[in-house]
């Protein structure tokens, strides 16, 4: 299996890219929801490319901030929201924006908690207000829940017992540390969380699929390396490896 993933990560790759930018370093600022399945795609598009990637995994909102500030990244990966206003500033190059992937939120537990109704928008509202404390993230997950806290009319209760997690913080483990009761998250982020149980995906009325997306820095000095990387990383043959994560392949 690994051998057929690399013959085909080889063929991904262009004979005038291959000959034109060997050894390049590209730099990849991206999304942590992104981060476990990118560990294993990225060594393979090294090996097949040989370039090397280097990564830095933030939040959606802090990218947007860092890269709105003047940091420069040969490839910026992140909400598409962020995306687009990156794009609008100049700092990312339209042309080249990509989809990577969507990813549904989803909520979790201590391991061995009583499991709590989740199944309806009523059912979830009562579970929240019931919580002693709840996480979620300052990322784009968390930006849209406290737009959802806002429609079912209980932000102000939600907010005084609120615990958010910063860039790099995963929400899991600050429900396994007892931070938060119960905890919301992408879903390839609350994947690799040792201690939770993962009681299911927010009610479909309220569901919400981030899309990360992402484009060429303006500025980037590794514009043809980066190029390819977007190709790999969106090409079929890594759609396997993406799903496997808790993510939906981009197109």
């Amino acid at each position: 299996m690994r051998l057929r993933w690399l013959i085909a990560a080889a063929l991904l790759l262009t004979p005038a890219f291959a000959q034109g930018a060997q050894g390049a370093e590209v730099k990849l600022f991206a999304s942590g929801a992104l981060k476990e399945a990118y560990l294993e795609l990225i060594p393979d598009f090294e090996k097949a490319s040989g370039h090397k990637v280097t990564v830095a995994w933030s939040s959606t909102t802090d990218i947007q901030k860092r890269i709105a500030a003047g940091e420069i990244h040969d490839l910026v990966i992140l909400g598409n929201n962020g995306t687009e206003a990156l794009i609008r500033d100049g700092k990312l190059v339209a042309g080249t924006k990509a989809v990577f992937a969507r990813s549904g939120i989803y909520i979790a537990l201590r391991a061995g908690a009583p499991r709590p109704d989740i199944g309806s928008a009523e059912a979830l509202k009562k579970t929240l207000l019931a919580a002693k404390s709840v996480g979620y993230s300052e990322g784009a997950s968390g930006t849209y829940l406290v737009g959802m806290f806002q429609k079912l009319g209980i932000y102000d209760q939600v907010k005084a017992k609120a615990a958010i997690g910063k860039a790099n913080e995963p929400i899991g483990e600050m429900v396994v540390a007892g931070q938060a009761e119960i905890g919301f998250h992408q879903l390839s982020e609350l994947l690799p969380v040792k201690g939770i149980d993962i009681i299911g995906p927010l009610p479909a009325e309220l569901q919400y699929l981030t899309v990360f997306s992402g484009a060429l820095h303006s500025a980037a000095p590794q514009k043809d390396a980066a190029t390819d990387l977007i190709k790999f990383l969106t090409a079929p043959a890594a759609a396997e490896r993406i799903k496997r994560h808790g993510l939906e392949p981009g197109g």
